[in-house]
């Protein structure tokens, strides 16, 4: 083999573009004994979900790195920590619907047309009105995974069921009580 043969092997091939070969919004036949009907609003919905959790995990990086006052550091690592399991969630969701034959919100773009939770100041916000924006983000899509929950439950959707219950919704319920703790006004000594 030349020289010349064995550099043009190992050149990758840069620039390829290719044709879509499948459309978001679809569905692939997959064997996982649920019918298209079932699969096709478990993706629907199952996207939603993860485009506002996309959202929600991009607002805990933003305020950790925002945390101010004598609670900075406590709240920092929590913040932090919510972060990581919000995108195991991202990630659990994505792969859900990828598993029913469907396409997962992928570009960011793409999520913030299909998201709920409303766009933060592009600043710094009061840490009390930062947690606040947390809650409301978690409210909003436990209110939405809840309703996600019993209606893919009933299309037999049993997989779907058991992630939106077993992990979205413990996990969102869980960080709200964690972050709403911040924000009751008790001393921390009584005299």
């Amino acid at each position: 083999m030349t020289q010349q043969k064995a550099q043009s092997d190992s050149q990758p091939r840069l620039h390829q573009h290719g044709r879509e070969i499948q459309a978001f919004g679809t569905v692939r036949q997959l064997p996982v004994a649920l019918s298209y009907d079932a699969r096709m609003y478990s993706c629907e919905r199952l996207n939603r979900v993860v485009a506002d959790t996309r959202i929600l995990y991009s607002l805990y990086k933003k305020h950790h790195w925002l945390m101010r006052g004598p609670t900075f550091y406590q709240l920092h690592l929590l913040l932090d920590k919510h972060a990581d399991e919000q995108l195991a969630l991202v990630d659990m969701i994505a792969e859900r619907i990828q598993t029913l034959g469907g396409i997962a919100v992928g570009d960011p773009r793409h999520v913030a047309e299909l998201t709920r939770i409303p766009r933060p100041p592009d600043g710094a916000e009061e840490v009390p009105a930062m947690l606040s924006r947390l809650l409301e983000a978690h409210e909003t899509i436990l209110v939405d995974a809840h309703d996600a929950a019993a209606r893919v439950a009933e299309g037999g959707d049993d997989g779907s069921n058991d992630l939106l219950v077993s992990n979205v919704i413990r996990t969102n319920e869980l960080q709200t009580w964690f972050v709403a703790e911040h924000l009751v006004d008790t001393p921390v000594v009584v005299a």
